[in-house]
């Protein structure tokens, strides 16, 4: 089992910067980060796989960047030029590719466990 502790939000203008970390009890295979505003659908905005390539969202691509901190445990996405878009509660998941004995090929396109999250406000 991984726990997942996300921290960073906060209230920016738009343009600003907010750099979030996600605190893992260990770095896992497969990690991603997420959001959802009230009355919208979750959105996958950032993935970063087992050789660490990273993958975006259109609606962040070029502004949002995922990276891991193995010292510290800790997924970091950095968010930057931010949009009044981008308002949302913000999200962590982590998922071993070998669990209970077997072993997935690739990272997973869903993931069903997420953390507590963290407020993202961004005024025009």
């Amino acid at each position: 089992q991984v726990t997942v502790v996300e921290s960073g939000g906060g209230s920016v203008q738009a343009g600003g910067s907010l750099r979030l970390t996600c605190a893992a009890s260990h770095l896992t295979d497969c990690m991603a980060w997420s959001r959802q505003a009230p009355g919208k659908e979750r959105e996958i905005v950032a993935r970063i796989n087992k050789e660490r390539r990273a993958s975006y969202s259109d609606s962040v691509k070029g502004r949002f960047t995922i990276s891991q901190d193995n010292d510290k445990n800790h997924l970091v996405l950095q968010m930057d030029n931010l949009e009044p878009q981008d308002t949302a509660m913000y999200y962590c998941a982590a998922q071993d590719l070998c669990r209970n004995g077997f072993c997935l090929a690739h990272c997973p396109t869903v993931y069903t466990s997420w953390g507590q999250g963290t407020q993202v406000t961004v005024s025009s």
